[in-house]
């Protein structure tokens, strides 16, 4: 969902990491890169209303209201980290967590032109996810 939203708002080289198996600490991360600062409050800001309609609180931002490079959101099980193309060459989370499989969250979330309540159509098939 948070890899959805980033995308949808512009964001580059969006990256989920399945961590379950590296770190009890999360359980993914969610990497993407902003084009600009404003740009990327608003994808924070959208993450979290999508996150607290559907139940899961955040637990806390960092970054957001200082103009800062790099925006971290954790919501407990999932970790956003909205970064600027420099933060994310120079902190490569990527590669820090090499070990991490990607998930291929494009093929298991809704496409981008069905909104997610709608129901299936028959030229469209139903996402089992």
């Amino acid at each position: 969902m948070a890899a959805r939203i980033a995308e949808d708002y512009r964001s580059r080289d969006v990256v989920v990491l399945d961590l379950t198996n590296i770190t009890p600490i999360v359980d993914y991360f969610v990497v993407a890169t902003g084009t600009s600062g404003r740009q990327m409050s608003a994808v924070a800001d959208e993450i979290s209303r999508v996150f607290k309609e559907v139940g899961d609180q955040r637990l806390g931002i960092e970054g957001y209201d200082n103009n800062s490079s790099w925006t971290l959101i954790d919501f407990g099980d999932v970790v956003v980290h909205l970064q600027d193309t420099d933060a994310r060459a120079l902190y490569d989370l990527d590669h820090l967590w090499a070990d991490a499989p990607r998930v291929d969250w494009q093929s298991a979330t809704t496409p981008p032109d069905s909104p997610p309540d709608s129901p299936p159509t028959d030229d469209k098939p139903s996402d089992p996810a």
